[in-house]
């Protein structure tokens, strides 16, 4: 390296990294609308005994968070876990959900939510009949798009034994499994 260059470069890298900072900061700016029952990408992610539409992505916000719109038909629901990195919001729209966070334990109906702070062992459950829906939100994004896509490739159901034979997939995204799915 030319030892110009070299000398002058500790002067540079503060704005270089000043200037990348203000790039990641960015949020994109244009707006968008993701209609009723569509995904933002047009993906059908079948998983977890329902679907899941993508409705704001890691991409709309840097990763600052992404937010799933979740049409389930099965009963059931994860594994209790937590989220190393993440906050996740829950939104009852339609149906009924048992809901865990920590030790506490809440039936949620429509209108309903119960906020998952990163670090706390949650899970949830679908225990009402016919169709259920619920919005998820996460905060920051972390790789929560890439999980459910790779989830997606397993089947459409609630995994039998997910608490044994899910745990690799779900450390690789930040997220550790501590108990079995809650019992209703």
């Amino acid at each position: 390296m030319d030892r110009r260059l070299f000398l002058q470069f500790p002067l540079a890298a503060p704005a270089l990294v000043a200037g990348a900072q203000k790039i990641k900061n960015q949020k994109p700016g244009k707006g968008f609308a993701v209609r009723s029952g569509k995904d933002h990408y047009d993906e059908e992610l079948l998983l977890m005994g329902g679907r899941f539409d993508c409705k704001i992505s890691s991409k709309d916000t840097n990763g600052a968070l992404c937010i799933y719109d979740t049409y389930r038909q099965e009963k059931g629901g994860p594994a209790l876990h937590l989220h190393h990195h993440q906050d996740e919001w829950f939104y009852v729209i339609k149906g009924e959900f048992l809901m865990k966070v920590g030790n506490d334990e809440f039936t949620l109906g429509p209108g309903d939510s119960a906020f998952g702070p990163r670090k706390i062992p949650h899970a949830f459950a679908k225990i009402s009949e016919g169709d259920a829906q619920m919005l998820v939100l996460f905060q920051p994004a972390g790789s929560m798009e890439d999980f459910f896509k790779q989830m997606s490739r397993l089947g459409k159901g609630v995994p039998k034994d997910q608490q044994e034979k899910l745990k690799a997939l779900w450390r690789s995204h930040g997220m550790e499994i501590v108990g079995p799915p809650l019992k209703f």
